[in-house]
């Protein structure tokens, strides 16, 4: 199997890495160029000048860049991954975007007799760079069968879920369940310290209960010692609820809790910390202190 990968940010240098070692023939485009050089120097695959250049001769080709914009770039026009993907191919997203793009690529890649599949992650870097990511996915059933055992080589767990879209909007759920469970596990971890507890002690006790989370049991020990700098960024996690908040307003939804942290995420980008973890929820209240 070939497969194209555009994109070498955080999360797919390492994704096309899994795939280059698995023994799969990866092209990959990166918009600079250096990353591109440096991932074929590191893991032995090819790189191409254009997306399209990438994707030519592939089954696959999977995207994973920053927005529906530079999604766009890099799919559409005479440049883009569809014009060099053959008929038959698959167009896999990665990127976290509008369920309305998902829905646009789907049409635009059936147009030219290609398939598509919106299939964004989470897991963050460190899920990325283990790959154990976790893959919500849009699309038809035949095509989710074709590309799942290619996706095994950074995912532990993928799911088809619906039509083209589907895969966006759990993503969107995916989020708004993660902005309320690390505000409630800052304002747990304020509290505990402002009463005099040990953050630590208390944290290992109610993580065995019915409080535990994968945030608090990965993000618990660097909050406390004000570690932020790395994992999944202020900057994005605020893209990603406005996509939401997007979508709810379409439906009729509403998103309190969400948008009211979306609020304390505005107030750390005010401090510096756009590229903070999203954990870094915490300093709104140490920096205070």
């Amino acid at each position: 199997m070939k497969v194209a990968f555009i994109g070498l940010g955080v999360m797919g240098y390492p994704m096309a890495g899994h795939l280059q070692k698995a023994g799969i023939d990866v092209c990959v485009f990166n918009r600079t160029a250096s990353k591109a050089s440096q991932w074929c120097e590191q893991f032995g695959g090819r790189s191409a000048e254009t997306p399209a250049g990438a994707a030519a001769g592939c089954d696959v080709a999977m995207v994973c860049v920053g927005n529906d914009d530079d999604v766009r770039s890099v799919v559409m026009g005479d440049r883009g991954v569809l014009a060099g993907l053959p008929a038959g191919g698959i167009l896999v997203d990665h990127t976290t975007a509008s369920a309305a793009l998902a829905r646009e690529l789907n049409d635009a890649a059936a147009a030219g007799g290609k398939r598509f599949l919106d299939a964004p992650v989470s897991g963050g870097q460190a899920g990325a760079e283990n790959g154990v990511l976790t893959i919500m996915i849009g699309g038809e059933q035949r095509d989710y069968e074709q590309v799942a055992p290619v996706l095994d080589h950074y995912a532990r767990f993928t799911k088809l879920l619906g039509p083209a879209g589907s895969g966006q909007l759990a993503k969107m759920v995916n989020q708004i369940c993660i902005a309320g469970i690390v505000e409630g596990l800052a304002e747990g971890l304020n509290f505990a310290v402002s009463a005099g507890l040990d953050g630590e002690a208390v944290i290992e006790t109610i993580s065995k209960g019915a409080a535990g989370s994968w945030q608090m049991e990965n993000r618990y020990k660097t909050m406390l010692n004000d570690e932020y700098a790395f994992g999944f960024a202020v900057d994005w996690m605020r893209k990603d609820l406005g996509i939401a908040f997007a979508e709810a307003a379409k439906n009729g939804v509403e998103l309190p809790v969400a948008r009211l942290v979306d609020s304390f995420y505005e107030e750390i980008q005010q401090m510096g910390g756009g590229r903070w973890d999203t954990s870094s929820l915490l300093a709104r209240y140490t920096s205070k202190l």
